[in-house]
């Protein structure tokens, strides 16, 4: 799609710029033939001083154990892994060595739901909407926490590992049980059953270990999708099969046993979040615009996305999906229309969207909030994003809830991202620090960061760049007082 088929803000803005401002608006060309109108910077006035910084809290020590160690995230994981041993140590001591092999089969259900349901879109909005749904009366502290809501990750790895130590427990049960009563049939199929998902469960732990995920994504993706989907089909004949081998034994019709069995409902619940994402997968049409020769802006037309929310896409559905955030495109009205979805230059998939634009994507599952849908949570923010982070910040400044400052450093900033962008961006903060790399030179960000802080009176910081950069500006952020968030590995 060319700048002149896609809406765009630049009529909104020509109408509110009062016309003794005139001089601070230019005309410049796109790759469209029509001229788009760009409001122009400030020129950059802040100059980041690391000696403003105070001094961080705390000694080397607990910097280390706090920020870096006892991440949310990990504290998350283990209160759910700690929970299950000592519930499992609680039915070993209750039964005297030998935990009830049904209890034990329920536990690794149990879990196994608890760890799907914290990758299903609409609970994973609901625990979104929940954390935020606190009034800004709240004290500070509480509402800092609440913001962490990003790291359910560690929910659905520690409930995922908590579900394999459960079921090699049941196996080793099962195998003691077939050893000391040999019954061919049933007995036989359900351990031979136990073991496959065995193998499943550790093929997944396995891939998902963060140095495996980062060298091999895509096997991460394919480990963890196919061999999920094998374990459900399994784990569904193996729970079909035990329940009509004791239904028989208590005398009992196999669907009365079932639907009493808290397996059944578990397993139900588990079916029913990847049946109701996959069932979502659809092929959409796509309206590529192309930024420069490093980003590209992909309109889709089939819903009007509102701010905030996050969308899964692929050109091969199944062996990988790619999550942007969206942002919504409006008509000549003012009325959402779309959305879209900026993507830079970043690997083998966006280098080759760049270079191909495709015209039908994949989408599936249902839009997701994101870290930013957080930011609700303040009265006041500091917005931190480098190059192409630009994108997802563009759907919370549409949104347009919560006052912020905009702090952007990028190389060449107009040439790279276009017009629209730029309008946007300024638009959403008339003052914001659009620090272009190519003549500036890479900025402090942390002190550059806090002396916004300082100037605006905000309470938090939001920041969209590579893992390494937002680490080190949310460790500088939070180890001097101040809320900060940026994606985790996991968010």
């Amino acid at each position: 799609m060319t700048q002149s088929q896609t809406p765009t803000l630049a009529d909104d803005l020509e109408k509110s710029i009062p016309k003794d401002d005139a001089d601070t608006l230019t005309t410049t060309s796109s790759s469209s033939s029509e001229p788009s109108l760009v409001l122009k910077p400030k020129p950059v006035e802040v100059k980041p001083n690391r000696d403003l910084l105070p001094e961080k809290l705390g000694s080397r020590l607990t910097r280390f154990l706090k920020y870096t160690v006892f991440t949310t995230y990990r504290k998350i994981f283990t209160v759910i892994f700690t929970a299950n041993m000592i519930a499992f140590v609680a039915f070993v001591a209750k039964q005297k060595g030998s935990p009830s092999i049904s209890d034990v089969a329920n536990a690794a259900s149990a879990n196994l739901m608890v760890g799907i349901l914290f990758r299903q879109e609409n609970f994973v909005n609901l625990c979104y909407e929940i954390a935020t749904c606190v009034p800004h009366s709240l004290p500070l502290a509480i509402r800092r926490r609440l913001a962490k809501v990003f790291h359910y990750g560690g929910a659905h790895s520690g409930s995922g590992v908590a579900a394999v130590a459960w079921h090699i427990l049941y196996t080793a049960l099962a195998t003691q049980e077939y050893i000391r009563e040999p019954r061919k049939g049933v007995r036989l199929m359900n351990l031979i059953t136990s073991y496959v998902i065995i193998v499943m469960f550790l093929t997944i732990v396995i891939a998902a270990h963060p140095r495996f995920r980062v060298l091999f994504h895509d096997y991460f993706e394919a480990f963890h999708r196919f061999a999920g989907w094998i374990a459900l089909i399994i784990f569904w004949t193996h729970n079909i099969l035990i329940t009509k081998a004791m239904a028989e034994d208590a005398g009992i019709k196999t669907g009365i046993f079932l639907i009493k069995s808290p397996n059944f409902w578990f397993f139900c619940v588990s079916t029913s979040c990847t049946f109701v994402s996959w069932s979502r997968l659809r092929r959409r049409d796509v309206y590529p615009e192309i930024l420069s020769d490093h980003v590209i802006r992909l309109h889709f037309k089939f819903r009007a996305m509102q701010p905030l929310y996050g969308l899964k896409v692929s050109s091969r559905p199944l062996t990988e999906w790619h999550a942007f955030a969206t942002i919504p495109d409006e008509d000549e009205n003012g009325k959402i229309n779309g959305f879209s979805l900026v993507i830079s230059n970043a690997g083998d998939w966006t280098k080759g969207t760049i270079k191909n634009p495709p015209t039908k994507l994949w989408t599936r599952g249902y839009p997701l909030h994101g870290l930013l849908y957080t930011s609700r949570l303040f009265k006041n923010i500091v917005v931190v994003a480098t190059g192409s982070g630009i994108g997802p910040c563009l759907s919370l400044l549409y949104a347009d809830v919560t006052p912020r400052r905009v702090l952007w450093s990028t190389p060449n900033p107009e040439e790279t991202y276009g017009a629209k962008i730029m309008n946007a961006v300024l638009k959403a903060d008339p003052d914001a620090v659009v620090w272009n790399t190519r003549t500036l030179g890479r900025p402090d960000m942390v002190a550059l960061t806090y002396q916004l802080v300082q100037e605006s009176g905000a309470e938090a910081v939001f920041i969209i760049s590579n893992p390494k950069l937002t680490r080190r500006v949310v460790y500088g952020m939070e180890t001097r007082g101040i809320p900060a968030y940026g994606a985790i590995f996991d968010s």
